[in-house]
């Protein structure tokens, strides 16, 4: 065999590229295939000089823009949320901590015992993307996951798992929603369309659930195991009871969610509408799992707004209420997020001062 040398110079930039490195092992993985693209798009602005450039004067005056028309739609009308009831408001956010711990909870039964992260960790993570997702495009809210869970101190999972565990979550979502929006398909009094988009909603559940019942078998099927991919995820594949756990755990998450869209919806002048709420709820969730898109929390906000207006609803009531759901999840995430730091970060202060007190 031939062995060609590799250039010192080379490898020791690839040692001090920590982008590359994610990028180089994330690479045999192909059901994580969107996250190794992103990856190496990152890598790749990170060495070009003008595509930083590029890319920051893109986005700072993106948010310069937003920032003058949203300053200008509220210099004329109030903030919904103010127009709310307080009791409602506080209700609401209450139930959407609790749904990020739930989310949490069932997004760590998707990893193998020696791989789970602390519920908290993962908590950290779903509150970092949500803050990420006003700024930056869809799906780079799930390189903020990986970024915020990895990085968490004492996390036992690398990217390769981080990532077949998201992949995973997106599954177990579509599944845990289909029986929610089955419920909003045969409420009487909806319109024709909102029928149609639910029932979508419910078919792309159901292929999602068929995937996880048969992903087991596939994995460790004779075929599977000639190939690396094989082997490295026949162990790593989550099981059905644990495939399970994780469904009951998210689907719990999504119906505290649609009870605090439900009294959003009606504190801020649209009414207490179930089938109102599931149809906002489905619609965000549809709009976050676009490949690609602008800002995360923008792409849920306008696909909400959007299925408003096809309810019936104004525009621009529909992209006030759309906006003021999405202003509340985010600092429900921000606040999971700072939690999460400071509770490690008053561990790690407790475990120091220990030895000085005995």
């Amino acid at each position: 065999m031939i062995h060609t040398p590799t250039h010192p110079s080379s490898q020791a930039h690839r040692s001090r590229d920590p982008l590359a490195a994610v990028a180089v092992s994330a690479a045999p993985i192909v059901l994580e295939g969107r996250y190794r693209l992103l990856l190496g798009a990152l890598v790749r602005l990170r060495r070009s000089r003008r595509g930083r450039w590029a890319v920051g004067v893109t986005y700072g005056v993106l948010a310069v823009a937003l920032a003058a028309l949203a300053a200008r739609h509220f210099a004329t009308s109030s903030w919904p949320l103010s127009r709310g009831n307080p009791s409602l408001l506080l209700a609401s956010g209450v139930l959407l901590l609790l749904a990020q711990a739930l989310k949490a909870f069932g997004w760590a039964r998707l990893f193998t015992p020696k791989e789970r992260p602390t519920p908290l960790a993962l908590a950290a993570g779903n509150g970092g993307a949500a803050v990420v997702g006003v700024v930056l495009p869809g799906r780079f809210d799930d390189a903020a996951r990986i970024a915020v869970v990895r990085r968490y101190p004492g996390c036992p999972a690398g990217v390769r798992a981080l990532a077949l565990s998201l992949v995973m979550l997106g599954l177990i979502d579509s599944a845990a929603l289909a029986p929610l929006a089955f419920v909003g398909v045969v409420l009487p009094g909806a319109e024709i369309g909102v029928r149609i988009g639910l029932a979508a909603v419910t078919i792309a559940g159901v292929v999602a659930a068929a995937v996880v019942v048969a992903l087991p078998h596939l994995a460790a099927s004779r075929r599977a195991l000639r190939f690396r991919l094989g082997r490295w995820l026949s162990p790593r594949t989550t099981s059905l009871r644990r495939a399970s756990e994780a469904w009951a755990l998210v689907s719990a998450c999504w119906l505290v969610r649609a009870v605090a869209v439900f009294l959003l919806l009606g504190t801020l002048g649209l009414g207490f509408s179930l089938q109102l709420a599931l149809l906002f709820l489905c619609a965000g969730a549809a709009g976050a799992a676009l490949p690609i898109g602008p800002a995360g929390a923008a792409t849920q906000v306008g696909a909400g707004a959007a299925a408003l207006i096809a309810s019936g609803t104004g525009a621009s009531q529909a992209l006030a209420v759309a906006i003021s759901v999405g202003a509340l999840g985010v600092l429900t995430g921000a606040a999971t997020l700072l939690f999460a730091v400071a509770w490690r970060t008053g561990m790690s202060l407790l475990t120091q001062i220990q030895p000085h007190t005995r």
